[in-house]
């Protein structure tokens, strides 16, 4: 079993197959003791912790042993007020005003499997042996605040999760203000912080500086995960690489706002904090009302920043997102808003989707636009009707005319959002997120739903799956394009109006666990202004997410590869697009576009009618290859090999589980005129067999390839790529 229990040491030891992590009960303090590589059960594990007077600055809060101080004690869960000082996990005001509790050990239960979080997403089992959850209960004797501490253990991946449920056991009323996830203490501070940061086209651009006294902090107030920052931080030590050295990710599964980060204290430790933003956050729990935090995921990785990413893309693949699609080859798709923006009518339509069967595409997706009197922006958002000016015969006839050119349906949805000139808004102007007397800030000429009260949930449900019962849709994406201002809420009392943001998440997932349990047969794809939310809440009911609006070749070889940190390919839409770029105004080849896109869930985003000839061959080849290739790339496993942020070449590969097949993506941005002869080592194959080139027939060892690569010589031009397909010839 993963998790052990020393009774006479106060012991807990959680095992996973490379990972230990342990905790021990020191006068009554859980103490995190240590996180890392696996040590061995029944060695002695106990004497990890060193105790030491400190100055009358790290006060003693247990009068006989001056060697403990919370100010110095590693703790699983720490509280402020009794003697730390550093950044709290959480805090509580008492109904007479004052903010001091300390929790202490009361009792434990070790269960098999992983118990799920109520009304919020996490990753699963789907057997009970895959996992073993501890549940440390502590309780603070003077206000009656139990606390629940959730750590489950994967076996067969270095993962443990991390949860925390919040009671108040008085029989008065408390404010929750603080509540986070998890917390860490690390015993020195000889680490980098890594994290994803960017802006809406700019996604997810890795970010990695040293830890030095102070706090490394990121986090998110605008009401989504955001495109600015992703909830995820790691700690590398400063010589881990892609592929060697100690790693330890974090990672939230929530898609509202979010902290984490890093805190080295006076005396070289290091604190790492992940979990809801407590910024505008506060929860009020009457007498024996519980909280629920998110759950937060970790990783340790002895083999760096690659051996990392690909823990979480298992398990993220395969034990958080869900239902009919988890596992499936998803399907090359068109989508027409590039191609036409709002001006389209079903003939229209119908051309483009016929011009697709003729080049093997799978999946017509009709964008935003047909509904309402929705011709640009600033209208109809809220009003979910088919415009039959668009769609004379309706939404029905328009996806069956597509459905005989041999292609599914799609369609794209901005359930959260409301237009002001909108018959919803006109009936309900108190529906959206405001404050009375306040000016409603709109954004892209729209307001944002409150998704917090039950009645707007009733009306989205009662809309959407009246069109998901008579249209025959196979996928639906679903957007999200601006943040949150003014969040409040009409339906929520004067002394609830801090919980409106986290009850708007919760909400949003009550109504998408609704919709996707009722229409499993549609392929969701999560989409908030491209990245906005790509986070692992949105992938539990979605398997897939819009990676970003930007669809410029160049600038999506920094935003996949950053991607692709936490979340695995099966997750990020892909699509080649028109050139000159919309977004960046760049031109890049076809087969660049083409190459780019294939490293990812395979699309396109133009008008396929006005293609050449010439381009049509082009991507007919690209279409066929896809094809061949779609099990290895949204299934197999990844391996960095080059990246973006620190060059002019880029170039990842894909590996299938039994290493008999993999795949070389090689991208290099601009020409260099008598440059040198560059060459690329592969990774992720077995070093004892021999590889094919496909193609051309050459052989090459499995060792080889990794140790001394393949010549890329032959790559000529600026934005040029190269794909390799290798398989094995022997055994």
């Amino acid at each position: 079993m993963p998790i052990f229990f020393d009774e006479a040491k106060g012991l807990f030891h959680l095992q996973s197959r490379n990972t230990s992590y342990l905790i021990q009960l020191v006068q009554g303090y859980a103490a995190h003791v240590y996180y890392g590589a696996k040590l061995r059960h029944g060695s002695r594990l106990d004497g990890m912790l060193t105790f030491q007077e400190r100055s009358s600055f790290s006060p003693n809060p247990v009068p006989d042993d001056k060697s403990i101080s919370l100010d110095t004690l590693p703790q699983e869960y720490p509280q402020y007020g009794t003697s730390d000082f550093r950044g709290p996990a959480y805090q509580v005001r008492l109904e007479n005003g004052t903010r001091v509790t300390e929790l202490l050990y009361r009792s434990h239960r070790i269960v098999a499997g992983k118990p799920i979080l109520e009304g919020l997403p996490s990753v699963y089992t789907e057997r009970e042996e895959e996992a073993e959850t501890l549940e440390l209960e502590l309780f603070d004797h003077y206000s009656g605040l139990t606390v629940v501490l959730s750590y489950s253990v994967f076996a067969d991946l270095d993962v443990i999760t991390r949860s925390a449920r919040i009671t108040n056991s008085s029989d008065t009323v408390m404010q929750l203000e603080r509540a986070l996830s998890a917390s860490v203490d690390f015993p020195d501070n000889d680490y980098d912080a890594l994290y994803l940061s960017g802006a809406w086209a700019r996604e997810r651009h890795v970010q990695r500086r040293r830890l030095a006294p102070g706090i490394t902090g990121i986090g998110s107030s605008r009401g989504s995960s955001s495109h600015q920052f992703n909830p995820f931080l790691a700690l590398m030590r400063p010589d881990a690489t892609e592929a060697q050295g100690e790693v330890y990710g974090f990672s939230l599964v929530y898609s509202g706002n979010f902290t984490a980060s890093a805190e080295v204290e006076q005396f070289g430790s290091t604190r790492v904090s992940i979990g809801l933003n407590p910024f505008e956050f506060n929860w009020r729990l009457e007498a024996g009302e519980s909280f629920q935090t998110p759950e937060a995921v970790m990783v340790y990785s002895s083999r760096g920043l690659g051996g990392m990413s690909r823990t979480y893309h298992r398990l993220y693949r395969t034990r958080l997102c869900r239902g009919q699609h988890r596992d499936r080859e998803r399907p090359i798709l068109v989508n027409n808003w590039e191609a036409t923006y709002f001006n389209f009518d079903a003939d229209k339509i119908e051309s483009i989707a016929q011009e697709g069967s003729k080049l093997g595409i799978e999946l017509f997706v009709l964008d935003d636009g047909w509904f309402g009197r929705r011709d640009s922006d600033n209208s109809s958002l809220g009003d979910w009707f088919e415009d039959r000016r668009k769609l004379p015969e309706g939404l029905a006839d328009l996806a069956n005319r597509v459905k005989e050119t041999g292609l599914q349906f799609g369609l794209w949805f901005e359930p959260e959002m409301v237009s002001p000139d909108s018959d919803l808004y006109r009936a309900h102007p108190d529906w959206c997120l405001h404050v009375p007397g306040r000016r409603r800030t709109e954004a892209r000429e729209q307001l944002v739903l409150d998704m917090s009260r039950s009645d707007v949930r009733e009306y989205l449900y009662e809309r959407l799956s009246a069109i998901f019962s008579t249209v025959p849709i196979s996928y639906v994406k679903w957007d999200m394009n601006r943040n949150m201002t003014e969040v409040g809420s009409a339906a929520s009392a004067v002394e609830r109006q801090g919980e409106v943001a986290h009850r708007y998440i919760l909400g949003l997932y009550e109504l998408l666990e609704r919709l996707t349990s009722q229409f499993p047969h549609i392929l969701f794809e999560s989409c908030s202004g491209g990245g906005g939310r790509f986070d692992p809440g949105m992938l539990y009911y979605m398997p897939q997410t819009w990676t970003s609006d930007d669809t410029d070749g160049v600038e999506r070889l920094k935003i996949q590869y950053g991607t692709s940190i936490v979340y695995p390919v099966s997750t990020m839409g892909a699509h080649v697009s028109a050139v000159p770029n919309h977004q960046v105004e760049r031109v890049t080849p076809l087969s660049f576009r083409g190459d780019v896109a294939m490293s990812g869930n395979f699309g396109y985003e133009l008008d396929l009618t006005r293609f050449t000839e010439e381009e049509k061959d082009i991507v007919k080849g690209q279409i066929e290859l896809y094809k061949e290739i779609r099990q290895l790339v949204q299934q197999g496993d990844l391996y960095r090999l080059q990246s973006p942020f620190t060059g002019n070449e880029t170039s990842w590969m894909f590996v299938s589980p039994d290493q008999s097949e993999a795949l070389l993506f090689y991208f290099r941005v601009l020409a260099e005129p008598n440059g040198p002869l560059l060459r690329v080592k592969l990774d992720g194959l077995d070093p004892s067999r021999d590889y094919e080139v496909l193609g051309s027939g050459e052989i090459y060892g499995g060792d080889r390839l990794m140790q001394a690569g393949l010549s890329m010589a032959s790559v000529r031009g600026d934005f040029s790529s190269l794909t390799v397909r290798l398989r094995a010839v022997s055994f």
